[in-house]
């Protein structure tokens, strides 16, 4: 699937959409854009999104709700906004993820 700024954008207002205290996941906005087995795209996208504005990629987690390994403040992101890790590296996502 070619990557281009219309499909960057659709993602990325998906993110923007997540509410403060909620987490979603890849395959959840993958989902939510009408590619449903595109998780992985909505993780590349994800990971240039600075180039492109700001958003609350700190907001979106894996399957499981674990953190994006390499990126130590996302943890601490969360937490202000009283999102709980249930352990070093993982959200609660029957508690925190956004229903949408």
């Amino acid at each position: 699937m070619p990557l281009d700024e219309a499909l960057i954008y659709e993602i990325l207002s998906v993110v923007e959409e997540i509410p403060q205290g909620r987490v979603a996941t890849y395959g959840q906005i993958a989902r939510l854009t009408g590619r449903e087995k595109n998780a992985r795209l909505v993780g590349k996208v994800l990971g240039m999104a600075g180039y492109y504005g700001k958003y609350p990629c700190h907001r979106v987690v894996d399957h499981t709700g674990r953190l994006a390994p390499g990126w130590p403040q996302q943890g601490g992101l969360l937490r202000q906004e009283g999102v709980f890790l249930k352990d070093e590296t993982h959200v609660d996502l029957k508690r925190y993820q956004w229903n949408c």
